[in-house]
């Protein structure tokens, strides 16, 4: 890899492992583990992460540059003490975030993040990884982790890949050890998470940034996809109490919880997509998801305790959220703060109207209906058929002049994707075109009525 070793990374074998056919190792195992699981008896429930769990209130943070990046992955997973919280044993999940399948920077999991992760992890011992992938009805993951260099990565340390919403991934209904805040009200019919992650430890792989509903998103954030089925968008009105109540099904169900947190590149604005990206040069890592967050919303300027998914989860005792109270260690944060903003898109104004605004009695008509498909065009049509060529393209092209943009680049074949308006999503926001129509006749209707 071009900057950090003095060869070019192997090839991937034909297919990949990521492909998932049966054919490759790593695929074979996923398969095997995931036959040897055996949950709790109907009615009970695991609470596997203790309150008092090692690492709880501790953040490391290191500044980075592309040459020492996978090192110093390693460097800041160690001064966390990831070995503590983290048991040997388990099979371990990376969870790897993408929140665009076009690159973007500071968008999803860099290439840098998830290898160091798995290269210090291969090299502490820790066998059967699975990386994890979730799509969304706006995102197409089998695109993204390729344009994104993660399936490069899996397949050359032969780590199992495995996309969450594809129909051989068998979700099970959960059982909480406490009362949900607003789960159960939403998924009345019973919560469902996905049954691999029974008895095994993960690490969050998100980025710094800022995000249109939760202010920033993060380690909480990046549970959202992997944890919830593909009706996960009917929690936005509820967005940080759904957080709070996904950290407490995290720590019930898994064995180990860790986050590593890549600030290369950060994103302010109207994020997680339409940002402006900096380059930053920092790492994070923590075994405890509030604190991390809370740290990063410090660094980008926000008080971690004004936003409420960090708060509330402060307050039923999930973590530490208060910066004083959160012992830093590694690179001094304490003077950095960017000032970043939190802004919203043309799509997520209007969501903001139906959640919590004048259009709120017609949210279930609206969002969680047939006519849902506006939404998906609206958001479609902005980022991808409008926003991104006309103002995040050149964005790109600046980031790749930069020295992570470069590191970026020297991933696999070398190239980047620098789509126009893409197919799938184009075809979604066509489709949705009915939706929005017959929405706003709708509501037109009721406004008429009241």
């Amino acid at each position: 890899m071009t900057g950090v070793e003095t060869r070019r990374l192997d090839p991937a074998p034909a297919g990949g492992v990521a492909s998932g056919w049966p054919g490759h190792s790593a695929y074979r195992r996923l398969v095997r583990i995931a036959r040897s699981l055996v949950l709790p008896p109907k009615g009970q429930f695991l609470t596997m992460i203790p309150e008092q769990f090692p690492g709880r209130g501790k953040v490391a943070a290191l500044k980075t540059r592309p040459e020492t990046v996978l090192v110093d992955v390693g460097e800041v997973m160690h001064l966390a003490g990831y070995q503590d919280a983290l048991p040997r044993d388990h099979d371990t999940i990376l969870k790897i975030n993408i929140s665009w399948q076009t690159w973007y920077p500071a968008c999803s999991t860099t290439p840098w993040q998830l290898e160091g992760v798995i290269r210090t992890l291969q090299a502490d011992g820790y066998r059967n990884l699975i990386g994890a992938q979730n799509g969304t009805v706006v995102v197409d993951a089998r695109v993204g982790e390729r344009n994104n260099k993660h399936k490069y990565v899996v397949d050359r340390y032969d780590v199992a890949n495995v996309h969450l919403y594809e129909p051989h991934i068998e979700w099970v209904t959960f059982t909480p050890s406490k009362p949900f805040l607003v789960l159960d009200r939403i998924f009345p019919e019973g919560v469902k998470v996905p049954k691999l992650f029974y008895d095994r430890n993960i690490i969050q792989l998100p980025t710094v940034k800022t995000h249109v509903f939760t202010t920033i998103t993060g380690a909480m954030k990046n549970a959202f996809g992997g944890l919830l089925n593909n009706r996960r968008h009917h929690t936005h009105a509820v967005i940080d109490e759904t957080l709070v109540d996904l950290l407490q099904i995290q720590q019930d169900i898994h064995s180990g919880l860790f986050a590593v947190m890549d600030g290369t590149f950060a994103g302010d604005g109207a994020g997680p997509r339409a940002m402006r990206p900096h380059e930053k040069d920092i790492l994070l890592a923590s075994a405890d998801q509030v604190a991390i967050d809370a740290i990063s919303a410090k660094m980008q300027g926000f008080n971690p305790m004004d936003l409420p998914f960090i708060r509330i989860a402060h307050e039923k005792g999930l973590g530490v959220g208060e910066p004083k109270d959160i012992e830093i260690v590694g690179y001094d944060v304490s003077l950095e703060d960017w000032k970043f903003v939190k802004e919203d898109t043309f799509a997520s104004k209007g969501q903001h109207l139906i959640y919590h605004g004048p259009l709120k009695r017609f949210e279930k008509q609206l969002l969680q209906s047939p006519l849902a498909g506006w939404s998906y065009f609206a958001s479609n049509l902005y980022h991808n058929v409008y926003w991104y060529p006309v103002v995040g393209r050149k964005r790109v092209k600046d980031a790749l002049e930069t020295k992570w943009g470069r590191l970026f680049e020297s991933y696999g074949d070398g190239r980047v994707v620098l789509p126009g308006p893409e197919p799938k999503p184009t075809a979604i926001a066509a489709g949705g075109a009915a939706g929005l129509v017959a929405a706003m006749i709708l509501a037109a209707r009721s406004v008429r009525r009241a």
